[in-house]
């Protein structure tokens, strides 16, 4: 059993060392809490159940912490995929709900399983979903001041789980200010794929993820043979040509946990029950 999880981006210049200790701290509690979940829960269980501790702390883009856009409203969106099935299901621009993520779990089971917009709140409302503001002072005074002082950020976790079975989740609050409408690549398979071979969930700039496809080639790379170290290498290399901004974790059936970013630093942590690494 192996599992990863990433927190989004830390910017040195504009987050203090209390914050990077606190998100480190957040990070090792929230990843060895999954793990123990895991050993009793299936991979696409255990992906929510992460997704969702990280929605629930402020530390964090997603959730309760998103960014606000440029219309002072808060739009999230989440997505989830397993090896099992291969369904993809996701939430985008959805207002007013605690937890996007358990959002897109109930959408797993349905045949319409991405929703946007109002679409998407309609269906939370009707399936028990509360309204509920996910908005703190902090980022309100980042908009208002028009600073986004939490830098880029996005959540996720991979899980691989005792049965070999693999799954990914990815949540976001945004990137701050952008344009009412706007689509990031959390609810898509450029930022959230799954198969058999491997899982991948990304962070980053969305419109650079989204045009290198980087979840859905990393995964078709190690599912055509590549190992998953190459199948990184080969893909953030192709985000050089526009200096495209990116963080992605993964593991693969073999239980190879990597992550890699084209910009330092995003924050992440894995555990397999032994084993734990976060970022420096």
């Amino acid at each position: 059993m192996k599992l990863i999880i990433h927190g989004g981006f830390f910017s040195e210049s504009s987050q203090s060392h209390e914050t990077k200790k606190a998100k480190q701290d957040a990070l090792e509690r929230i990843v060895k809490q999954s793990y123990e979940y895991l050993k009793n829960h299936t991979a696409l269980e255990t992906i929510v159940y992460a997704v969702e501790q990280m929605e629930n702390d402020e530390l964090f883009n997603a959730g309760i912490g998103s960014q606000i856009q440029s219309d002072g409203k808060i739009r999230m969106s989440a997505s989830m995929m397993d090896s099992v099935t291969e369904r993809f299901s996701g939430v985008i621009n959805i207002e007013d709900v605690k937890n996007p993520i358990r959002v897109a779990e109930k959408l797993f089971t349905y045949d319409d399983r991405v929703l946007g917009g109002e679409g998407a709140i309609s269906f939370a409302r009707k399936n028990g979903f509360e309204k509920f503001s996910t908005e703190i002072p902090q980022r309100r005074k980042e908009y208002e001041e028009k600073v986004a002082a939490q830098g880029t950020g996005t959540v996720g976790c991979v899980a691989l789980d005792a049965k070999g079975n693999i799954a990914a989740a990815t949540s976001t609050g945004g990137k701050g200010f952008e344009m009412p409408g706007r689509i990031s690549d959390s609810a898509t398979t450029a930022g959230n794929y799954a198969n058999a071979f491997c899982g991948v969930s990304c962070t980053g700039v969305g419109e650079d993820i989204v045009s290198a496809s980087v979840a859905t080639k990393i995964v078709t790379r190690v599912t055509d043979g590549m190992s998953i170290k190459a199948a990184f290498d080969r893909t953030f290399a192709e985000l050089k040509p526009y200096d495209g901004f990116a963080g992605a974790i993964a593991i693969d059936k073999e239980g190879n946990v990597y992550h890699q970013d084209s910009f330092p630093k995003m924050v992440f942590a894995s555990f397999d029950g032994t084993n734990f690494e976060t970022f420096d």
